[in-house]
C-alpha cells in the first residue's frame, strides 16, 4: 500500500470530467478533512476550474456555491465564428477574472492547467494570465471556441487538454521539478481521450461520472458527498504524519 504525506512534498492531479465540479469538490473536501494538503495542483478541464478556485483561496463550500449559482449554459456566449466552436467562453473568463488573481504567479497555492496546444500536443500552463488559461482548459473542441493562452510570451489558441490526455500524468512525470508523490483524482470518463496510464507510483482516488449537463448540474450535492466519502476511505489508511 502506498502512503501519502499529510503535508509537504505532494501534488494533486485532478483529471478532466464532463462538468465534474461536484466530484472534484468532494475530493478536495475529503483530502482537507484527512489533512492532506498539496504543494501544487495540476488540473485539466473541470479539474482546472475547481483547482483554480481552490488554489485561489475559495473553500470547497464556496466553490460549490459558485458553480451552482448559474447553469453551465448561462456561462457561455454564442460564438461569432461557429465553425470554430458553437459557443464562446468569454462569460466564464469574465467571471473567473472577478474571482481569481490576474496571474498564475499570484495564487497562494501553485497551479498548472492542462490544455491542448495549437499543434495538438498536451501541455500544462503554469504562468501568465490565469483566467483565459483555465477557460482554455475547459474549451471542448468544436463545442467551444479556442481561447488564447500565453506560453513563454507567445500567444496561441488552445482547447481542452482532456481531448488529448485526461490526466496529464506522463507530462507531470516528465517535469524536471515536481513533487516526489502525487494523489490523482480520476473521474470516470464520459468524453475525451481514452487513456492507458500507469498509476503504480501514485495514489489514485476514483469517482464516477458527473451526471451533469449544460442545462443542469444535476444532484451535485450527492456527487460531492459520494466523492468525499470515497476520498476519505482511500486516503485515511495511507496518511503518514
Amino acid at each position: 500500500m502506498s502512503t501519502v504525506q499529510s503535508t509537504g512534498d505532494i501534488d494533486f492531479i485532478l483529471s478532466s470530467g464532463f462538468l465534474a465540479f461536484g466530484r472534484h469538490i468532494g475530493f478536495l473536501d475529503g483530502a482537507v478533512q484527512v489533512g492532506v494538503r498539496p504543494g501544487r495542483v495540476f488540473g485539466t478541464s473541470s479539474g482546472a476550474l475547481v483547482g483554480a478556485l481552490w488554489c485561489g483561496g475559495l473553500s470547497p463550500d464556496a466553490i460549490l456555491a459558485e458553480v451552482r449559482s448559474q447553469r453551465p449554459i448561462d456561462r457561455m456566449g454564442m460564438s461569432w465564428t461557429p465553425w470554430r466552436g458553437v459557443f464562446s467562453l468569454a462569460p466564464l473568463v469574465s467571471r473567473l477574472s472577478e474571482l481569481l488573481p490576474p496571474r498564475f504567479e499570484d495564487l497562494p497555492i501553485p497551479l498548472a492547467v492542462g490544455v491542448k496546444r495549437a499543434d495538438g500536443a498536451f501541455a500544462f500552463v503554469e504562468s501568465g494570465p490565469l483566467a483565459p488559461a483555465v477557460a482554455a482548459s475547459c474549451a471542448i473542441p468544436w463545442v467551444f471556441e479556442k481561447v488564447a493562452v500565453t506560453f513563454d510570451g507567445v500567444t496561441e489558441a488552445c482547447a481542452d487538454g482532456g481531448a488529448v490526455d485526461r490526466v496529464g500524468l506522463s507530462t507531470w512525470r516528465a517535469r524536471p521539478q515536481r513533487s516526489s508523490r502525487a494523489v490523482v483524482h480520476l473521474v470516470e470518463r464520459s468524453a475525451g481521450a481514452v487513456g492507458s496510464d500507469d498509476y503504480s507510483d501514485v495514489t489514485v482516488v476514483r469517482s464516477g461520472r458527473s451526471g451533469a449537463g449544460f442545462w443542469s448540474l444535476g444532484d451535485v450535492h450527492s456527487r460531492v458527498a459520494e466523492t468525499r466519502a470515497t476520498t476519505l476511505a482511500v486516503l485515511q489508511p495511507r496518511v503518514v504524519g
